[in-house]
């Protein structure tokens, strides 16, 4: 099997997330796409996350309709923050028949080569690359493990989200319903 890892805070999921993880799954040959995710980035501040179990319900929710998609709590046991890296070799020791690819955004590049072990990343996975708006092709960019997948481009992100929420904005149709309900019963980013 070979799986696709979108690794993300999803604080909150919202369709571009959605959207980006059913292409991968549905137009690439991946057979299924995990969303992973993350209690802590080691690139971005932990002030501004919701608990992690939140998270994974929203994910939960968002994707319960969707059987090409998964998602995995698998960093919640690992120590924080979580690297790339660790996650990748933890999973292919508890699944050692399956293929794991690493999905990321063309705006990572710049910062990849600051990843934890990314080298080692290369030299035993695939990486396919996502475009992403303003994004500046890297060096990294031409390691043979690196395969750039034309998905949709899709410039809606979380922080934007919460802003609205907190300014009591509508984010109809960039959150799904299940999780605007959510958010609301249990005040979430407010």
């Amino acid at each position: 099997m070979k799986v696709g890892l979108l690794f993300g805070s999803f604080n909150p999921i919202h369709t571009g997330h959605l959207i980006l993880a059913n292409y991968m799954a549905n137009n690439t040959d991946l057979d299924t796409v995990w969303l992973v995710v993350s209690p802590q980035n080691p690139f971005k501040p932990s002030n501004t996350l919701l608990h992690e179990f939140d998270r994974l319900h929203m994910v939960s929710l968002a994707i319960a309709d969707n059987p090409n998609l998964g998602v995995s709590n698998i960093e919640f046991s690992m120590p924080k923050p979580s690297y790339t890296i660790d996650t990748l070799t933890y999973l292919q020791e508890k699944y050692p028949s399956y293929e794991f690819v690493l999905i990321m955004g063309e705006d990572n590049l710049a910062l990849f080569p600051k990843w934890k072990n990314y080298e080692r990343i290369l030299e035993y996975h695939q990486v396919y690359v996502y475009p992403r708006s303003g994004s500046v092709l890297d060096e990294v960019a031409a390691f043979p493990n690196m395969k750039f997948v034309k998905a949709p481009i899709l410039d809606i992100s979380a922080t934007f989200i919460r802003q609205c929420i907190r300014e009591e904005k509508s984010i109809k149709y960039m959150v799904p319903d299940d999780i605007i309900d959510y958010i609301k019963v249990h005040k979430l980013y407010s």
